[in-house]
């Protein structure tokens, strides 16, 4: 952020024979010089663009300072260089490098050849607050509404749009997390697995990439409202490639009829969890007793497989593939379950360990989002802001994957978290100096990765830039 060049002069304690004298009179200095990297790529994309073409603006355009891209463009890339609150802005919009991330005409604010310029590069908390609470009600102070179905479409459409043919075979993984409430929101409730009050939000993941973030209340089944999401993305995702391959993959919280049926009916498979019971533990038995035998001998682990048809007395509608692990640990048996439409041309040791397990990765991705970019930071009153909120945190991600993705592929930072690029490639102090035709950005000699600063940029020159 910026440092104000004042006379305040600090003498701190001396190095040898040399006094050790603190000034701030380094001009206009960022820390978030990386961030120029999201440029680059919003460049090549318009992630954020269209995300704006999501917002209808009431606004009246004579007296509007920010319009609604530069609003949403300085609201994420804030979270994306770990700003969550609202009130960093007041802080982050005497920044020059903000400026020049929201694309203002003149970065610092102080032009008084602009139109509508206060002084400041981009807006502070109260506009950003404003365009939060559009997603609320609409009145004099809040004119700016999202439009929520176009926010959905756009996730699919960036994750359609990031292959350059089509997939044989995709997996979607569903998920649900908790998210704790922050005194009497709105939709609040207690939930009995978690202990506290808490949303409830669902999350659908390809991979790596975000397809729904979805804040629901908690008072709730898991499998709530997941078949109409799954049939959005899917007649979406069908529409660009008819004959792709689509897997479904969720714990046993998602075991559900309905979503199984629909998933027969419309061609899709899927590998769910499966709560184990004692009709099921029965039914693995001699290979428990295997597994058992197999522990005692090596003692170490040991796992075998049944795969067998089974059907619930009550709440499915007819027989399905169930493969049985017979697992022995150190600390007894642990038996698992699953259910699943895949023939038998997928063995079930490997359908299990190497499918299922896998969906373990989509929790990684969760944590990205809750820990690092803030999605968990649902502290309005109402919820339809606090999905505006999550939506937020969401395109965040979606951004600093698409970096990863493009540019970090075959780095040393292919599989880092975005935590850690924003530490390691995002947070860069620089001096900013801006003239009537250049702004010069002059980092740290010392910047331990510079070459691979240098390697990133490089890659995303390959990449056409997109125009408007």
């Amino acid at each position: 952020m910026k440092t104000e060049c004042t006379t305040i002069q600090l003498k701190l304690q001396a190095l040898h024979s040399r006094d050790v004298i603190l000034k701030f009179d380094g001009g206009n200095i960022t820390s978030d010089s990386g961030s120029l990297l999201l440029r680059e790529v919003e460049k090549r994309t318009h992630i954020l663009e269209r995300l704006g073409n999501c917002f209808i603006d009431h606004r009246n355009p004579k007296f509007i300072e920010h319009a609604v891209d530069a609003l949403i463009k300085q609201r994420i890339l804030g979270i994306a260089m770990g700003y969550e609150d609202l009130d960093d802005h007041d802080h982050l919009r005497q920044d020059p490098l903000f400026g020049l991330l929201c694309e203002k005409q003149d970065p610092t604010g102080s032009d008084r050849r602009v139109p509508r310029d206060k002084g400041k590069s981009t807006a502070g908390k109260s506009t950003l607050n404003r365009l939060e609470l559009g997603a609320v009600c609409v009145n004099r102070y809040k004119k700016i509404v999202p439009n929520v179905e176009a926010m959905d479409d756009l996730l699919v459409d960036l994750f359609i749009e990031s292959y350059a043919k089509p997939p044989e075979t995709i997996v979607f993984d569903v998920d649900a997390t908790d998210d704790p409430v922050h005194g009497n929101q709105e939709g609040r409730f207690f939930h009995g697995y978690y202990g506290h009050y808490c949303y409830l939000p669902l999350y659908i993941f390809c991979e790596d990439q975000l397809l729904c973030a979805r804040l629901r209340t908690a008072d709730r089944d898991a499998s709530d409202g997941v078949l109409p999401e799954l049939e959005r993305i899917v007649k979406r995702v069908r529409a660009a490639w008819p004959n792709v391959h689509i897997i479904i993959r969720g714990d046993s919280g998602f075991m559900r009829d309905p979503i199984m049926l629909w998933c027969e009916t419309n061609k899709i498979d899927y590998v769910l969890g499966l709560a184990k019971n004692e009709r099921l533990q029965i039914s693995i038995a001699t290979e428990m007793q295997e597994a058992k035998r197999l522990y005692e001998e090596t003692q170490q682990k040991a796992r075998v497989f049944k795969d067998f048809r089974y059907q619930t007395l009550k709440s499915w509608t007819c027989e399905r593939r169930v493969i049985g692990k017979a697992e022995y640990l150190s600390q007894g048996a642990n038996p698992r379950f699953i259910v699943t439409s895949l023939g038998a041309e997928f063995e079930a040791q490997d359908l299990y360990e190497k499918l299922y397990c896998a969906r373990g990765e989509m929790e990684n991705r969760i944590k990205e989002q809750q820990l690092y970019l803030f999605a968990d930071r649902t502290s309005t009153h109402w919820l339809p802001a606090n999905q505006l909120r999550l939506y937020f945190a969401s395109f965040a991600y979606v951004l600093v994957e698409t970096l990863r993705r493009l540019a970090l592929t075959g780095t040393e930072m292919a599989k880092a978290q975005c935590h850690t690029i924003r530490l390691k490639l995002f947070k860069i102090g620089a001096q900013i100096r801006i003239t009537v035709r250049k702004v010069w950005l002059s980092l740290s000699e010392s910047y331990p990765l510079a070459d691979l600063f240098g390697r990133v940029w490089s890659r995303l020159q390959q990449i056409p830039i997109l125009s408007s």
